[in-house]
């Protein structure tokens, strides 16, 4: 049986989960297969980068409850939506694989592990909520509702979105500056083919 019927299938649940909420507007995209702990509600630390993610998983200084976010990693940001594969590795290196929860506007390949939460839309290089989160802030991502929730007043929040300044692109030419002007959100493919442009 290669190809199960639906009322039969493998698993109770898929993999994947769209998880939707005040940090995803337009969604986002949550690896849940083998999760133990569906939801992790903690105080947010944020990257701006990849490599300075890693750097702190590495020098401890990230904590069983912690919410870590990815940012700057999307289409725009990226651009291009680096793989996240580093950063959930040495997670599970620190034995923190069941107690922190990942979230980025970047990719996670089927190799992550964890509670990890990708393709967060809109992206924080466009203003998106996640550009919004500040170090400390309370979030919940809650793999059960489908949630994903930034723990800040709507007067705050919109407050920051007031003050927020696009970030300077790592790009301005080449293949990469004009990607980075023509792609779509995730939660539209992250293409270039958008009709009108």
């Amino acid at each position: 049986n290669v190809i199960r019927p639906l009322s039969n299938p493998l698993y109770a649940k898929g993999h994947l989960a769209i998880l939707k909420g005040n940090l995803a507007e337009e969604g986002a995209v949550a690896k849940i297969s083998g999760v133990k702990n569906p939801v992790i509600t903690g105080p947010a630390r944020v990257f701006e980068s990849e490599e300075t993610c890693l750097a702190a998983i590495l020098a401890k200084q990230i904590q069983p409850g912690d919410v870590v976010v990815v940012r700057q990693e999307g289409p725009v940001g990226g651009p291009g939506m680096r793989e996240m594969l580093s950063p959930t590795a040495a997670i599970v290196g620190q034995g923190l694989l069941d107690s922190v929860a990942l979230i980025t506007d970047g990719r996670f390949s089927g190799g992550s592990f964890g509670l990890v939460v990708g393709h967060v839309a809109p992206e924080a290089a466009v203003g998106g909520t996640i550009g919004l989160v500040q170090e400390g802030d309370s979030i919940t991502v809650d793999a059960n509702q489908l949630l994903i929730q930034l723990n800040v007043d709507g007067a705050e929040i919109a407050r920051r979105r007031a003050a927020w300044v696009k970030p300077e692109p790592r790009y301005r030419t080449g293949v990469l500056g004009k990607y980075a002007r023509l792609v779509s959100s995730s939660s539209k493919g992250a293409v270039t083919d958008q009709p009108g442009l």
